[in-house]
């Protein structure tokens, strides 16, 4: 069991997370080995730290929405009353996920201003076409044998949708959103430019000011989150083929 734990590379990654955020600093020798024309090798103006929980809780906040709207849409479209309206949705989605960021943050902030607003309706654009595929595709696989069984044991619609259909399609439907949270993990780090803090911060300033250590350390950051993430995914995952 110990040695399960020690070689556990979600444990390893977690780690490594840690030590980055509240330890970069202390890599400054590095940096300067590996830089050495830059006069300021390790970005210093906000803390790894709170740049790293300012950047989960957008990643967080605007995949709850994009989950409750699609998930919300995917259902809706898989009834009978909403099969009519499959094709418009998927249209719809799928332009959010082809228009850049970049071009929704540029509509949004002259109108909600510089903050983590214009980013969070980029991030919530971006992130719905995965899970609406994910959740018509998992209800869509529901074995038609199970739903007339369902029918025929007296259950209603309601009861068919959340105790048959859902928990079924529940692996595919995850899946869906694991995509979501991976992919606005690194398109986040563009909230930067309209005045929020997140780990894209240290990459945007990098950009504009030729500094490759800054785009380096965010990059790590980011990256570490995307492999975190996709793992604590992948064991949730898990839990429901051994279920």
């Amino acid at each position: 069991m110990a040695r399960r734990i020690i070689t556990d590379p979600l444990l390893w990654c977690v780690l490594l997370l840690l030590a980055l955020m509240f330890g970069m600093t202390r890599l400054d020798w590095l940096f300067s080995q590996l830089f050495p024309a830059l006069d300021r090798p390790v970005y210093l103006q906000d803390s790894f730290a709170s740049l790293a929980w300012a950047h989960v809780q957008l990643v967080v906040f605007s995949s709850l929405i994009a989950v409750g709207i699609g998930v919300g849409a995917g259902i809706g479209v898989t009834r009978a009353a909403g099969r009519e309206f499959r094709s418009l949705v998927e249209t719809i989605v799928a332009v959010g996920q082809t228009f850049p960021p970049v071009a929704v943050l540029a509509v949004a902030v002259p109108v909600m201003g510089f903050s983590e607003q214009p980013a969070i309706i980029a991030l919530v654009l971006y992130g719905l076409l995965p899970i609406v595929q994910g959740t018509i595709t998992g209800i869509e696989t529901v074995p038609a044998s199970i739903l007339e069984t369902a029918t025929g044991a007296g259950m209603s619609r309601w009861q068919i949708l959340t105790r048959v259909e859902l928990p079924l399609a529940a692996p595919v439907i995850i899946s869906g959103i694991r995509t979501s949270v991976i992919i606005n993990i690194g398109t986040a780090a563009i909230a930067s430019t309209v005045g929020a803090k997140t780990l894209g911060s240290p990459i945007i300033i990098g950009l504009s000011g030729f500094n490759t250590a800054y785009i380096l350390q965010g990059a790590l950051l980011v990256a570490l989150l995307a492999v975190i993430s996709d793992m604590l995914f992948e064991r949730w995952l898990r839990c429901f083929h051994h279920g």
